[in-house]
């Protein structure tokens, strides 16, 4: 029973005469931050480097996951014909400027891509046996043409 009130009492009772300015100190104050990890200042300072590098390493990688979201954001601005988001064209220029999508959202906007282009009338008619979009397309450029010649030839319009 003693044990336990000593341990619950007994440091904060030590923090409270410290504070107070009490005279028995042991040296506590003289130990550096490596020694009160346990450790020697070389083992603490290549510790303290480690910390830093994966620090670094996590905000690289985070920069990096923001830039390809936003990457994929203005991808859909793009198709869709919203306007720019400048936060977006920041983080992008932050990753590098180079930013690719990775493989799995590639290949799902590859996907949608394509689903869109069958549902799309084009798709439909190149589905379409024994036609040649080619030849329909010259036929359409020559028709619309034709009706330019005419217009300026008319004398109402």
């Amino acid at each position: 029973m003693a044990f336990m009130v000593k341990t619950m009492v007994g440091g904060q009772l030590k923090n409270l005469t410290g504070s107070l300015g009490g005279g028995d100190d042991k040296g506590n104050g003289d130990k550096s931050a490596a020694e009160t990890q346990g450790m020697s200042r070389e083992e603490y300072e290549e510790y303290q480097k480690q910390l830093v590098e994966e620090k670094m390493e996590r905000d690289a990688q985070f920069t990096q996951r923001k830039a390809e979201r936003a990457t994929l954001r203005s991808h859909f601005r793009d198709k869709y014909r919203l306007p720019k988001n400048e936060t977006d064209e920041s983080q992008i220029q932050m990753a590098g400027g180079d930013v690719e999508l990775p493989r799995e959202l590639a290949k799902m906007i590859e996907e949608d891509t394509e689903e869109e282009e069958r549902a799309s009338v084009l798709g439909q008619l190149a589905g379409l046996p024994g036609l040649d979009l080619g030849s329909l397309k010259d036929k359409a450029q020559a028709t619309l043409g034709d009706l330019k010649q005419s217009a300026e030839k008319c004398h109402i319009m």
